[in-house]
Parts: C-alpha cells; sequence; structure tokens
C-alpha cells in the first residue's frame, strides 16, 4: 500500500528541488576609447578691463557750475562733461590781453625811434651809441611782446579748460563730483572706457605660453580666444591675443597676457570677471575619453573598464587637458578598451555587466 504524503509536505518537497535564479547582469552604458589628434585646451581666470581708461582730472582749480553728460551713457572725443567756473579765468585773459596791447605800444614806439635813429646815426647827427641804445630798447619790447603774448595764451587755455571734456570716445563712469565742488588736478571728477573692444588679462604659465606664442608669432592666434561668463555661459564672439607682458613674474612662474573681445552690445563692463579658452598645442594621437566616464576618488582619477568578458576593471587613470567634452587620458587606458559613461555609480571591480552602447 502506497504512503500518500500531505499536501503542504508535497509543496515544500517541490520548493526545495529547484535553486535561486540567478540575477540579471547591471546594464551599463559604454564607449570606446578614441585615439586621435586633438587641439590641447588651456583655460586661465580673466579680468575685463576697457581697452582705454580716461580718467577725467580738471586742468585748472575752480568751482564745479555743472554736470554735462549722463551717468553710464557713451560719449564722444571732445564732448563736454564738466562746467567749471570761468570768471576768474575770463578776467585774467582780459588782463594780459590788456598788458599785451601795452607792450605792442611800447614795441612799436621802440621801433620808430631805431627808424628815426638810424639815418642819423649815418649823418653823424647822433652817436652810435644812442642808435644801439634805440635797437636794445627795441629788442627788449619786443620780448615783452612774446611773453605778454604767451601769457595771454595760457590765459586762454585756462579759459577753454574750465570745459572739462573727454578726451576718448567711450562710456562715460560714474560722476565722482557734484555741483559746488572745489576740484583741481589732484581729483577725479569720472573715467571714461573704451568697452568696444574690451580687453581680457590673464595669467598664464611660462609652459602655455610658450606653446601659444609659437603660432602667435606667426600671425595665427586670430579668432583663438573664448571668453566663459561668470554664469557659466560662452560668450558668443570670440576674441584675439592682443599683447604679452614683458617678462615672467619669478614668484608665480606666470606671464601677464591680454586679449580683446568684440563687444559692440555693451554687455561685457571693466572688472568683470571670466575664463578664457585657448588651444595652446595639438596632442597627435591623443587618447579619449568623456568627462562623465572619469570620477574622483582620494585625490585620484578613475574609470570603469568593461572588458571582453563584461567584467568591470576599476582603473586609476592619468589625465591630461580637456579638449571640448572629452578629457585626453597620458596613462591607464589602451585604444579600442571599453569605458563605462553611463551607470558608474553601480558598478565595482569583478562585476559582471550588460554593455550597450551609450550615448
Amino acid at each position: 500500500m502506497k504512503h500518500l504524503l500531505p499536501p503542504m509536505l508535497a509543496l515544500l518537497l517541490a520548493g526545495c528541488s529547484h535553486s535561486p535564479r540567478p540575477a540579471a547582469p547591471a546594464q551599463v552604458g559604454v564607449v570606446p576609447v578614441v585615439q586621435q589628434d586633438v587641439p590641447l585646451v588651456r583655460e586661465w581666470i580673466a579680468n575685463l578691463d576697457g581697452f582705454v581708461n580716461a580718467e577725467i582730472r580738471p586742468q585748472v582749480e575752480g568751482y564745479v557750475l555743472r554736470q554735462a553728460y549722463r551717468e553710464g551713457s557713451a560719449v564722444r572725443r571732445g564732448q563736454t562733461l564738466f562746467e567749471i567756473d570761468p570768471r576768474a579765468f575770463r578776467a585774467a585773459a582780459d588782463q594780459a590781453r590788456a598788458a599785451l596791447a601795452r607792450d605792442k605800444a611800447a614795441r612799436d614806439k621802440a621801433r620808430l625811434d631805431v627808424d628815426r635813429f638810424t639815418p642819423l646815426a649815418a649823418q653823424k647827427a647822433i652817436s652810435q651809441q644812442e642808435l644801439d641804445n634805440a635797437a636794445a630798447a627795441l629788442r627788449q619790447a619786443q620780448a615783452a611782446v612774446d611773453a605778454s603774448q604767451a601769457a595771454l595764451d595760457k590765459a586762454a587755455l585756462n579759459v577753454e579748460w574750465t570745459r572739462v571734456a573727454s578726451p576718448i570716445d567711450g562710456v562715460a563712469g560714474i560722476a565722482k563730483v557734484q555741483m559746488g565742488d572745489l576740484v583741481n588736478g589732484t581729483r577725479v571728477m569720472t573715467t571714461v572706457s573704451t568697452l568696444n573692444p574690451i580687453k581680457a588679462y590673464f595669467s598664464a604659465t611660462e609652459q602655455d605660453y610658450r606653446d601659444w606664442a609659437r603660432d602667435w608669432a606667426k600671425g595665427g592666434g586670430k579668432g583663438s580666444l573664448e571668453l566663459v561668463l561668470s554664469d557659466g555661459t560662452v560668450y558668443p564672439r570670440r576674441g584675439d591675443p592682443l599683447l604679452a607682458d614683458r617678462g615672467i613674474d619669478p614668484r608665480t612662474g606666470t606671464i601677464l597676457v591680454a586679449g580683446t573681445f568684440p563687444n559692440p552690445d555693451g554687455l561685457l563692463r571693466p572688472g568683470q570677471f571670466g575664463k578664457v579658452r585657448a588651444a595652446v598645442a595639438l596632442a597627435r594621437g591623443a587618447l579619449l575619453v568623456p568627462q562623465r566616464a572619469i570620477w574622483d576618488l582620494q585625490g585620484t582619477s578613475q574609470v570603469a573598464v568593461v572588458g571582453r568578458d563584461n567584467r568591470v576593471d576599476i582603473r586609476v587613470v592619468q589625465t591630461g587637458a580637456k579638449a571640448g567634452p572629452l578629457v585626453v587620458i597620458e596613462k591607464g587606458l589602451n585604444p579600442g578598451e571599453r569605458v563605462v559613461v553611463e551607470g558608474t555609480q553601480k558598478v565595482a571591480s569583478g562585476q559582471l555587466v550588460a554593455p550597450v552602447p551609450g550615448k
């Protein structure tokens, strides 16, 4: 007689006869390590400044009568910015004009004396000494006229200088004086800056400058500068190298370089900070991976490499310059190897994964 097992016991025994189903490999996005020639791009912190910055100072001392420009507006060369009370300078000019007229009258009389004495001296009607004295008096009178003319020119110039004008085309800043202030040559009244183009100053290392200057010296470099603004956006107009300082700063090992950027809309202003990028050299046969494939751990750069057996190998790599969204790998990878770009947070060394083409 067969023994029948209780239904519950039969179900338990049936369940024990099947082993647990293994978990499916994690799916990760991978891209191959690319080998190609790429320009090496460097990036420097930049400070913007006007192409020309003119500090407006008065050339005469006096009281400010009025401000003749709108702060922050564009001004033209020769445009009046301030007016200083001209009355004292006009009075001095009138006085100098009167002195000149007096000295001219004295000179004319001295000339008449010389003209009258010359034939008399020839006829021995007067002594030669009298003629010489008359000639000396004429020269002295002419010198007085010259001095008076110079004084009048200076007085007229002072009157003209009571109209404080812009020496350049540019944008005028906020006024630092107001009506009624007593000003002189030590007082800055405002600043006018030429903003189109605008300068960008940055400090490059000696090596970067040397690599960059080779192309620059050959007439290249036009349009080679890119400006990244403080909010991370890229300025739409590219810039040109302008100048490099006379020497390397021995304290930092850097050289101050200036570039210029077109600024027709006035978006860029002196004092702004940003970053300047430029290609300083060409790396031939460089190994490249996307920036997102690299992560930092305790000061080292690591990538996840998927081998032919679809197992993960976590490697320490040595990174180099950036080439857009890609990074040059100087050590640690080989051409054609697959690196994880999607799902790096869920892989471990030796793990079996299901690789798919990354985006």
